[in-house]
C-alpha cells in the first residue's frame, strides 16, 4: 500500500520504532556508501554499537532510490537489536518507511517543517550548518541537533564550505541552545579539541575505516574515538 501524503497531513511513524529522544555520545558514526556494501551494513553498526556508540546515520548518495530503501532496512533492524538510534541522511520518506528514528536535512534538502510534517514531532531531526548566521538560524528550528562543518578541510563531501575551525565550533556553541554535532576532517588527534570547544558529538565518515572496513577493525577504532571524547581539552 501506498502511504497517503496529502497536503497539510501528519504522517507518525509508530512509537514502537521510536527511541526516547536524542542520545548522542561523543563518536556519531556515519555508514556511507563510498566504504560500506549492502553485505557489510549489519556487522558495521553492530561494530560501532558494541563499541558504545548510541546514534548512527546512513549517508548514501550514489544509490537508488530502491538501493536505499534497502539499505536503510537492514541498518534499522540492526540498529533495533543494538537499541541504537538510526537516522537516515537527507531523505525523511525513506526515514518513514524503513521505520528509522528520524533524518538528517542539509541546508538545500527537505525544509525542518515539511520533514516534521513527514515524520511528526517525536522523530528526530538533525540540520547541518556551514556558517554562523546559518547555526543560528537552525537554533530557532524545531530540531533536535545542530551539526557544523566542516571543521576542518575534507575530501568527503566535493563542494564543502570553508573550514570553520575548532574557534568556529566554539562561537557557534556560544549561539545554539541545542546539541551540537561538529563534522569534517576530524581525527582522533583534534577530536579532544574539537569537543572541548563545545561539540556534543563528532560525526565522522572516512576516518572510522582508516584501519580497515571489517568489524573487529570499526569497533576497535570506534573505541578510541569514544575514549578520546572521556579526554577533551577544556576551553571555558
Amino acid at each position: 500500500m501506498t502511504p497517503n501524503f496529502a497536503p497539510g497531513a501528519t504522517i507518525r511513524v509508530s512509537s514502537s520504532v521510536l527511541t526516547d529522544g536524542l542520545k548522542l555520545s561523543a563518536l556519531y558514526p556515519i555508514l556511507d556508501d563510498g566504504f560500506e556494501t549492502k553485505r557489510s551494513l549489519p556487522t558495521s553498526v553492530a561494530a560501532f554499537a558494541r563499541a558504545g556508540c548510541r546514534l548512527v546515520q546512513l549517508r548514501a548518495k550514489t544509490l537508488t532510490t530502491r538501493e536505499l530503501m534497502e539499505w536503510a532496512q537492514i541498518c534499522v533492524q540492526e540498529a533495533r537489536r543494538h537499541q541504537m538510534t538510526i537516522l537516515i541522511n537527507d531523505r525523511a520518506d525513506v526515514a518513514l518507511l524503513s521505520g528509522a528514528d528520524g533524518v538528517h536535512l542539509g541546508q538545500d534538502d527537505l525544509s525542518v517543517e515539511s520533514a516534521r510534517r513527514v515524520l511528526g514531532d517525536e522523530a528526530i531531526v538533525g540540520l547541518s550548518t556551514h556558517t554562523l548566521d546559518q547555526a543560528r538560524l537552525a537554533s530557532r528550528e524545531n530540531v533536535d541537533y545542530v551539526a557544523i562543518g566542516p571543521v576542518f578541510d575534507t575530501r568527503t563531501k566535493v563542494g564543502a564550505f570553508p573550514a570553520v575551525g575548532v574557534e568556529g565550533v566554539a562561537r557557534v556553541k556560544s549561539i545554539v541552545g541545542k546539541p551540537l554535532v561538529a563534522i569534517g576532517g576530524l581525527t582522533l588527534s583534534s577530536a579532544p579539541d574539537v569537543l572541548g570547544a563545545g561539540a556534543d558529538g563528532l560525526a565522522v565518515i572516512s576516518a572510522l575505516y582508516s584501519e580497515g572496513k571489517e568489524g573487529p577493525d570499526l569497533e576497535r577504532l570506534a573505541t578510541r574515538w569514544l575514549r578520546a571524547g572521556q579526554t577533551r581539552t577544556d576551553r571555558s
